[in-house]
This record gives structure tokens, C-alpha cells and sequence, in this order.
């Protein structure tokens, strides 16, 4: 690694880690201020740690905090996504999630909404905002997005399907134990959340990038070393400037457009990019497994 890497590598790790503990502090917010006040789930492992924390008195008398639940869970899953597909996206977002279960664990329990239809709406928002930022800036608040690493890798899926089983299964349980009202404003606060993440980020697993440059050799070899992907070079004119330029075209998962993004400002800060949502793809796609074996066969 060159010392201009590690430089520009070490203000982005600050960066993420900052926004770590922003969102973290965030999903507590949700959590001990909207939604267990209120016995309101949210989706995902979260909503699952919420369900086993009520379980825990019917079963045993006492209480056994959410967030211990969630530290149980972040620290499996983290190992097992560790294992399979590495990177430092697996280790921040475990501990995006393992630090989200201490704040929970040592925050205070308000109920600052009073009404359940306000606590659903509002823990869905900080939801959305804490998980759509944590995409941006080439994170995520763990559980389900590790999952969705291994299941891509194993099968080459979409987690969409488990995630909804998921979803679905929480609004059910709580209809059954919990009452029929609750699992409905459960159902607004996912909603809420989805419509969020959707407005800060894009919820699409796999995207396509147009970039326009005037560095389309530079920028094309740092991208295909970086992330192993294809490129189409398209020739293209200004309409205003008329100076030609060439448009990268390219298609990328979604964890990886924050290091796209990285690596076209660092080598080409006056660059357009227009991020496009991809429907279906055929033809050659590389997965994980894929991308390390090339990289390590260089």
C-alpha cells in the first residue's frame, strides 16, 4: 500500500467510524425511545431480538435486555461473515451492530411519543435514516446485509426473499403474542424504514454506473484492479463545451458503490456520475469468490 493510499484511506475509516456511532446512536433512539416503550418490532434481527427479549419474561420471570440479544446475534453472525467473505465491511458492520446493543443495553427506556401510531412512524424514520446512511458511506448496520454477503456468495441471490420471510414472520409473532394492533403499526414502521433507506440510498442490490471523464485509461485500471469488474469506454461529447470525453459504463453490487465512488474522486474529482437502478442482468457476473481469485492471480 502506498503512502497516498494510506493517507486517503485513513480520513475515510475516520469517517465511517464517525458515522458508526452517529447511526448506532440512532437505531438506540428507535429503539428505547419508540419502539419498546411501546411494544412496536422493527424487521430484520433487531425486530428478532425485541421479540426473544419478551420472550425471555414469559420464560424465565425477568427480562433479558434487547440488547444482549442483539450483541448474541451481531457477534455470530459477524464470525460467520468473517469466515466466508472477509473484508472490512463485515468487521465495521459487526461493530456498528455490537456497539448498538451496549448503547441499548446502558440507555434509559423513555417512552417519549405517547401515542403508538407517532412511535411507529418516527422509529421507522431514525431506522431508515441510521441503515440508509450507514450504505452511503460503505457500511451497514449488520445482521441482515453480512447475511446477504453469504447468501450471494454461496448462491450468487438475492437475500431479498429471507428478508421478507423475516419481516413477515415478526409482524405474525407479534400479532399472535402480542395483539393484532401492535403487529400492524410493526408493518408501518418496516414500511417507513424501506422508504427511507430508499430516499437516502438505493435499495437495489445491483446498480449501473455512467461516469464521464476525462481520465478514462487512469480511472478505468484503478477500478478494475479495485473491484474487478467490467467496463464498457463509450466516446462522448459535451453539448455545452463540445470537448470530447469518454463515459464508463458499468454495472457494481450495491456494497460497492462508496468504493466506486472513492476511487473516481481520488483520481478524477471533476467527474460525472449518474447512478442508474439494474432490474435484471445477464451474462457474466462476478462474485466474491470470483474477484478474490483474480486478484490473487495477479
Amino acid at each position: 500500500m502506498t503512502i497516498r493510499k494510506i493517507q486517503n484511506s485513513f480520513p475515510q475509516l475516520l469517517g465511517q467510524i464517525i458515522i458508526l456511532i452517529f447511526t448506532a446512536l440512532l437505531e438506540v433512539l428507535a429503539i428505547n425511545m419508540f419502539l419498546n416503550p411501546n411494544h412496536i418490532f422493527t424487521g430484520g434481527f433487531t425486530g428478532i431480538s425485541q421479540l426473544l427479549s419478551l420472550a425471555s419474561e414469559r420464560l424465565f420471570g425477568f427480562q433479558i435486555n434487547t440488547g444482549v440479544f442483539i450483541l448474541i446475534s451481531s457477534v455470530t453472525i459477524g464470525l460467520f461473515g468473517w469466515k466466508l467473505v472477509g473484508s472490512r465491511f463485515t468487521i465495521l458492520s459487526t461493530a456498528n451492530s455490537v456497539l448498538t446493543s451496549l448503547f441499548i443495553v446502558y440507555f434509559p427506556v423513555i417512552n417519549i411519543a405517547q401515542n403508538v401510531l407517532l412511535a411507529s412512524l418516527f422509529s421507522g424514520v431514525l431506522m431508515g435514516i441510521a441503515t440508509g446512511l450507514s450504505m452511503r458511506f460503505g457500511l451497514s448496520t449488520g445482521g441482515m446485509d453480512i447475511i446477504a454477503m453469504i447468501v450471494q456468495k454461496k448462491t450468487g441471490r438475492s437475500v431479498g426473499v429471507i428478508s421478507n420471510t423475516i419481516n413477515a414472520s415478526i409482524v405474525l409473532v407479534a400479532g399472535v403474542f402480542i395483539g393484532w394492533p401492535n403487529a400492524l403499526y410493526t408493518l408501518i414502521g418496516i414500511f417507513a424504514t424501506g422508504q427511507v433507506i430508499d430516499t437516502i440510498y438505493t435499495g437495489q442490490q445491483k446498480l449501473t454506473a455512467f461516469i464521464v471523464t476525462d481520465k478514462a485509461t487512469e480511472l478505468t485500471k484503478a477500478l478494475q484492479n479495485e473491484l474487478v469488474r467490467g467496463i464498457t469506454i463509450l466516446p462522448s461529447v459535451g453539448a455545452y463545451s463540445h470537448q470530447p470525453s469518454s463515459t464508463l459504463f458499468m454495472v457494481i453490487s450495491r456494497v460497492e458503490l462508496y468504493d466506486m465512488e472513492q476511487i473516481v474522486r481520488e483520481i478524477d474529482p471533476h467527474a460525472f456520475i449518474n447512478i442508474v437502478s439494474t432490474v435484471s442482468i445477464n451474462g457474466l457476473w462476478l462474485d466474491s469468490d470470483h474477484q478474490a481469485s483474480l486478484k490473487k492471480g495477479r
